[in-house]
């Protein structure tokens, strides 16, 4: 179940210490500026970092949950990415003021005896986490982490000393593309797979566990699924239960766009279906499910939407909103 959106907090955070942790990875540590306690979360969780009022990133926290002191972030710089990575590079410093909002959690660590969990370059943020836990708890783990080279891997040296025997590193200049095949050969009952990184990775580990039981695979995206044509590529009315309103939802318009237009606001920060938080639940009708967050069985449930990316499947919708 990912995080209710009623117990997200907004805060106003400063970067405490910045560290280069790799080649093109920055980590930065944030801290209460009245050394307050931060809000509890839990592995596989992301915070929201708010730059400006139209401009929201996500980056999955990677410290430990026991520590509530501060929220630790990885950073890898991408020019060809959206604009945070960049900005939190060149701007935010010690003593940066940061807007904080969360957190949030589309990637919960489910109980189970064991684990194998897939990191690709910078998806190996929302990992560590659940590693210290996972350890705690007595788990028969093992991490496989991938990389370009190791200069680009961060956080590779302090994993293979913390935890000796559990952790593989595979720089693909050594050793080419992760071997999925020998991996993910034979599902066990009480394996569960966790795996994060870049679309490619994901992709072939969805392949390779098709066949496998439905909640032993669990990924998370940091960029929307590539998704074909809509079921129904027209107009669709939705109506609006708390608000009391009804609309009209157009070709090329989304139902969050739509529904402000009307004068109602709902919260929302990636726009393209990745962070969760125009999470909307559905009280009548179907869905056309266009994000990258929710897992088969929610999207069968026809009860909630992301309203940022997804559309209707019928003539009318009715939301919660």
């Amino acid at each position: 179940m990912r995080t209710d959106l009623s117990e997200e907090f907004d805060m106003h955070l400063v970067v405490a210490t910045r560290e280069e942790a790799a080649d093109g990875v920055i980590v930065l540590t944030l801290r209460d500026c009245a050394g307050g306690q931060l809000p509890r979360w839990q592995p596989g969780a992301h915070v929201d970092l708010i730059l400006s009022p139209e401009f929201t990133r996500q980056y999955s926290l990677c410290g430990l949950p026991t520590d509530r002191t501060c929220y630790r972030i990885g950073v890898l710089r991408d020019p060809k990415g959206r604009g945070g990575s960049l900005y939190l590079h060149d701007k935010l410093f010690s003593g940066s003021d940061v807007h904080v909002r969360g957190p949030r959690n589309n990637f919960p660590l489910v109980q189970a005896p064991r684990y194998l969990f897939i990191g690709g370059g910078i998806g190996i943020t929302p990992l560590i986490p659940m590693l210290a836990t996972a350890q705690a708890a007595g788990a028969d783990w093992r991490l496989v982490y991938g990389g370009r080279s190791r200069a680009s891997m961060a956080f590779s040296e302090k994993l293979q000393t913390c935890y000796p025997g559990r952790v593989t590193l595979w720089p693909q200049d050594e050793s080419g593309l992760l071997n999925l095949a020998v991996m993910l050969a034979h599902p066990a009952e009480d394996l569960l797979v966790y795996c994060c990184g870049p679309e490619p990775l994901l992709a072939a580990v969805e392949e390779h566990c098709a066949s496998w039981r439905r909640g032993m695979l669990h990924v998370e995206r940091f960029a929307p699924r590539p998704v074909g044509e809509p079921i129904c590529d027209r107009a669709f009315e939705v109506e609006l239960a708390i608000s009391g309103k009804t609309i009209v939802v157009p070709v090329g318009k989304s139902i969050l766009e739509a529904a402000r237009e009307a004068g109602v606001e709902a919260l929302s920060a990636c726009g393209e279906g990745t962070c969760g938080t125009c999470e909307t639940p559905v009280l009548e009708g179907s869905i056309d499910h266009r994000d990258s967050v929710l897992t088969p069985a929610e999207r069968a449930a026809q009860s909630t939407m992301m309203i940022c990316v997804s559309r209707a499947a019928c003539p009318r919708l009715v939301l919660m909103l």
